[in-house]
């Protein structure tokens, strides 16, 4: 079977081939600034008041050569991102000037320059709303006047997810009861980004502080809510909190309460994993958080993650919710290892919550089994998704039998699709997986197995230009090699579904390969086509005196199971070729045996036999 290091090489080329993109990190700003101004005496000097404001005077007037001078000036000084959010909030109109500076590109340095104030400019506005000393100071005066409550909430639905630990704490706060009617009065109005912490807060054992969270995500009103309130509805000791979670739906969608609770976290998977835009992380970072439930501290914690994976994240949870809902809902399982393989595929490290001991996507898609893995497979084939594909098939090759490769889901069988997918590594992994499983049911896709095997082992260039610059040797190698046991496989089981003769021509060639392992092996599969020119092209290999020793007594060997099996077919000039090589004195001792053996087997006339005895005779 194919080594898991291997499989786990080829799906990271294909995810160089499928995603071919970086996220840049904002703490690259400076490394990607103009080089308008190569010295530090041509750079303005000044505050970052100074600066920021001159920098908007000239762009302005039109002098972009000192606009861009003084933007150099502020990214130089790295300024603190919130002093300058703060600057640009003092003067809006200025900010305004700067966003069309972007929109209508009048200087291509300029442009770049202002891009990056702009991510300055972001990270500080994050920074603002996302300090606890903000949010502690505005929860703080919800309990004040009705004027203050109103300028608190505005603040607090800017701070958004961050707000939400905070406003629990204070909940949770006997000292602080008598400001609690006015802190829940306030928790549904953070709105949408108050939906993932408030969930993950539903496991909670205050059933108090539980029963206000489920009101707020009534009041909040998203669907996303439905499916932790309809576990609620499901599951919950206390009749109370149902009757709560079975108000808050009606106010959402009422037609919920008549989905079971893990058909819910399924529909919500299946929208976090198509990146469902309602559902987005907020857009001033390039990270998003999940929201856990410490149970020991009976708090809320935070884990940041990289956005370019966060969607998947969240649908591999959402999957793990719905079997939380019902163990036997199979259908999270295929999701949840799609989810985890399209993670897996944008290259970056795992999350720290999985932990060192976590095992990555190609081991619990293995241990899955087959319906599993051909539900992922049908969706990334749906899809169109290289990665998620190949990751399925790799699973398959370790673990389906000739049954279970060929299942269907629903009326497709998702991996006879795979063999006409768009990305050549599927293509030869299915064709590969399937030869190797040996089918004896006859189907019509059956000939683009030897296609996409005879593909693999000599590339079609001209097929292969869409991927070329990331389809490497060791890669080309790889499969090559794979195709070539898979049809010998065949060969020898003389599987009446898969014709390799279909191939000859592309086996033929391969004689002359520089490769010696691919040279031995096309001799051995040839050795079973019952054909003149198959039989010829392993004794041309055998006699190149180009060829390694090693090839040309592996394909005398090949020679001799090709006449066995379907006597002699070689003309009389290689018959001649081989009787000199056994005659001769001059040739390697162990090549002359097994070309004495090919000859044998050969079943050559006794004026052949005799010749060779009587050259030995000595009078």
């Amino acid at each position: 079977m194919f080594q898991k290091r291997t499989i786990t090489a080829i799906l990271l080329v294909i995810l160089s081939v499928v995603m071919g993109l970086a996220i840049p990190k904002r703490s690259a700003c400076f490394a990607q600034m103009p080089e308008e101004y190569p010295n530090d005496e041509e750079i303005p000097s000044g505050t970052l008041e100074d600066n920021w404001n001159d920098f908007l005077h000239y762009t302005r007037i039109g002098r972009f050569d000192l606009a861009k001078g003084y933007a150099q000036a502020i990214l130089q000084s790295d300024p603190d991102p919130v002093k300058l959010m703060e600057l640009s909030k003092e003067d809006t109109a200025g900010y305004e000037i700067l966003l069309r500076v972007v929109d209508s590109a009048p200087d291509a340095g300029l442009v770049a320059l202002s891009k990056l104030i702009i991510d300055i400019i972001e990270q500080g506005k994050f920074a603002h709303r996302a300090d606890p000393r903000n949010i502690v100071e505005e929860i703080n005066r919800l309990g004040g006047t009705e004027r203050g409550w109103t300028m608190a909430v505005k603040r607090l639905q800017n701070a958004g997810e961050y707000a939400i630990p905070y406003m629990l704490d204070a909940m949770a706060d006997p000292s602080r009861r008598k400001e609690l009617p006015k802190i829940v009065m306030a928790l549904p109005y953070i709105g949408k980004d108050a939906i993932r912490p408030l969930a993950a807060a539903l496991q909670t054992k205050d059933v108090a502080i539980k029963a206000e969270i489920v009101k707020a995500l009534g009041q909040i009103g998203y669907p996303q809510s439905q499916a932790y309130l309809k576990y609620i509805v499901e599951n919950d000791e206390s009749s109370e909190l149902r009757t709560f979670a079975a108000q808050s739906i009606k106010r959402i969608d009422p037609k919920a309460l008549e989905v079971p609770a893990a058909h819910l976290f399924y529909r919500l998977a299946e929208q976090y994993y198509y990146h469902t835009e309602s559902l987005a992380p907020a857009e001033d970072a390039d990270f998003g958080n999940i929201w856990f439930w410490d149970s020991a501290g009976q708090k809320l914690l935070r884990e940041q993650v990289n956005r370019s994976y966060f969607y998947e994240l969240m649908a591999m949870r959402a999957c793990e919710w719905a079997l939380l809902a019902d163990a036997r809902f199979g259908r999270a399982i295929g999701l949840w290892l799609a989810a985890f393989f399209k993670a897996q595929s944008t290259g970056d490290e795992m999350p720290g919550y999985f932990g060192p001991s976590h095992a990555d996507a190609l081991v619990y898609a293995t241990t899955a089994g087959p319906e599993y893995l051909h539900q992922a497979l049908a969706r990334a084939v749906r899809d169109n998704d290289a990665y998620v594909a190949l990751g399925a098939i790799e699973a398959l090759a370790t673990t389906a039998g000739e049954k279970t490769l060929l299942w269907r889901v629903g009326t497709a069988q998702p991996l006879i699709k795979a063999l006409s997918f768009n990305n050549r590594a599927v293509r030869y992994s299915a064709a590969i997986v399937i030869a190797e499983a040996g089918p004896t049911g006859r189907f019509p896709e059956s000939k683009y197995i030897v296609r996409n095997l005879a593909e693999a082992l000599v590339p079609d260039l001209q097929a292969a230009k869409g991927d070329v610059d990331v389809w490497n040797e060791d890669l080309t190698n790889t499969y090559a090699l794979r195709s070539a046991k898979a049809m010998l496989k065949v060969v020898q089981r003389r599987n009446p579904v898969i014709d390799i003769s279909a191939a000859q021509r592309i086996l033929i060639s391969a004689i002359n390969d520089e490769r010696p392992e691919i040279q031995i092996l096309v001799g051995q599969i040839l050795a079973h086509l019952n054909s003149p020119d198959a039989q010829r092209a392993i004794a041309v290999m055998a006699l190149g005196e180009g060829n390694s020793l090693d090839v040309r007594i592996a394909a005398f060997e090949s020679l001799a199971t090709s006449a066995k099996l379907h006597a002699n077919m070689l003309t009389e000039q290689l018959v001649d070729g081989i009787y000199a090589l056994i005659s001769s004195s001059e040739t390697d001792p162990e090549l002359r045996s097994v070309a004495a053996a090919a000859y044998g087997a050969l079943n050559l006339p006794s004026q052949k036999v005799k010749d060779l005895i009587l050259d030995q005779v000595k009078s």
